[in-house]
């Protein structure tokens, strides 16, 4: 290769990751985890790679490289999870992976007695979490387009409440017929940094369709059948655990079950207040104050710590006080309080606003992408063009002025907007 000999290898490559639609700002932090998960000649090649999924043969003709020998370090990147290999049903298709869900998860699912896990789990958690570059970059300003939706446990919905098919946990496995098993990253990456052991087991990440046949294909995940699915299922229900699943409405590739004490989306809406950092569901938690005793069960088991136990003023002055369950203003509708409410005082009812949720993971990716600022590279997709390079700015300019980000995101023109770029990419 040689292109970028004599340049900031990483400091490029840092550039090239900050253009997707998770941004990951520059820090010294980042350069360090960087340094550790590709090589020189890795980070160069992603330098030079579209951002859109694209074949062996349009990758070799944008970046100058022989088909086989390209080919050869795909196949190395999508094993280490840093490029993501897609079948369209008639070849693969190629893009670089974004951090979340992309090379974090992929990386912390790895193991290997040669692998620096110990450090990568550190690097990620001080990058992630520590700094608050990332999570300022991507959350900071209310962006609401995150990865990531919370699933109800249905058990936890009121009478006569109406959930749809995207919303059931159950129905999203119903729907698939490739499914894998592989470590959770977020508990595989608390135990490297030497947390007290999880009462879940490790090995909870579950995968659908083509993320499923992705992971299994690379050596992430082992595959399982429907019925294990099932079984994971009814098992994160008995335990509390929270449910989170891909921002769409169709197609999901995954279910995570996940924990207040692991759960790196968990913690961050918890500890930064950043509530889109975990899409809510469509429904929210409500108590009924007659039925309420006080327990505190509810707010052990919320896994963001939004219910807290208040002592209620009594109206009668020879009443004793009493204890009741307040639910504060971010509530992710997962269910888990009302799953543990003895008494019934907690379900889940329908949010009085509708939450959106984008149809596919193409729209998801182009939502976020506006939001972020970085809609352009999508659309301008080759780093090694000068004259996308112009429109990339071009157009990065004109997206970044509030009222057209604010029009284009708008109920009245998103799905027109989202309409020509869809037939545009085709």
């Amino acid at each position: 290769m040689g292109h970028l000999t004599g340049k900031d290898l990483y400091r490029q490559l840092g550039r090239r990751l900050d253009q997707a639609p998770m941004r990951i700002p520059w820090t010294q932090i980042l350069r360090e985890l960087l340094e550790t998960l590709y090589s020189p000649a890795e980070a160069e090649l992603v330098c030079r790679l579209p951002f859109r999924p694209s074949t062996l043969d349009r990758i070799a003709r944008l970046s100058g490289e022989n088909e086989l020998r390209l080919y050869d370090m795909l196949e190395r990147l999508c094993a280490k999870g840093l490029v993501l290999d897609i079948w369209n049903g008639r070849e693969y298709q190629y893009m670089v992976s974004p951090i979340v869900i992309g090379f974090f998860e992929f990386t912390m699912m790895r193991t290997g007695p040669d692998l620096p896990m110990a450090r990568w789990a550190e690097l990620f958690q001080r990058y992630m979490f520590r700094e608050r570059d990332f999570l300022t970059a991507n959350f900071g300003d209310g962006q609401q387009v995150s990865v990531m939706r919370a699933l109800p446990h249905e058990e936890a919905l009121g009478e006569h409440v109406e959930i749809l098919a995207y919303e059931q946990a159950a129905a999203l496995i119903e729907e698939q017929s490739d499914f894998s098993l592989g470590l959770c990253s977020c508990r595989h990456e608390k135990h490297h940094l030497g947390h007290a052991p999880c009462r879940t087991p490790m090995t909870t990440c579950t995968s659908m369709g083509a993320g499923a046949r992705f992971l299994i294909r690379n050596g992430f995940a082992q595959p399982i059948e429907k019925q294990e699915m099932r079984d994971i299922l009814a098992r994160s229900r008995d335990q509390g655990l929270t449910l989170s699943t891909d921002n769409v409405r169709r197609d999901a590739g995954f279910i995570c079950h996940c924990c207040g004490c692991c759960c790196n989306l968990l913690q961050g809406v918890r500890e930064t207040g950043y509530p889109g950092i975990l899409v809510t569901s469509g429904f929210v938690a409500k108590v009924t104050a007659a039925l309420c005793t006080g327990c505190g069960l509810c707010a052990k088991a919320c896994p963001i710590a939004a219910i807290r136990i208040e002592t209620e003023s009594a109206t009668d002055k020879n009443a004793s006080l009493s204890k009741m369950a307040r639910i504060g203003s971010i509530c992710l509708g997962c269910g888990v309080c009302a799953l543990q409410c003895p008494t019934g005082a907690l379900q889940l009812q329908s949010r009085a606003r509708k939450v959106l949720h984008p149809e596919d993971s193409f729209e998801r990716v182009l939502l976020q992408a506006l939001e972020r600022g970085t809609l352009q590279s999508l659309l301008f997709d080759n780093p090694n063009s000068r004259t996308q390079g112009f429109m990339r700015g071009l157009v990065g300019g004109f997206l970044r002025l509030s009222p057209v980000k604010q029009a284009l995101l708008s109920d009245v023109l998103r799905s027109r907007f989202l309409a020509v770029l869809r037939r545009a990419t085709q």
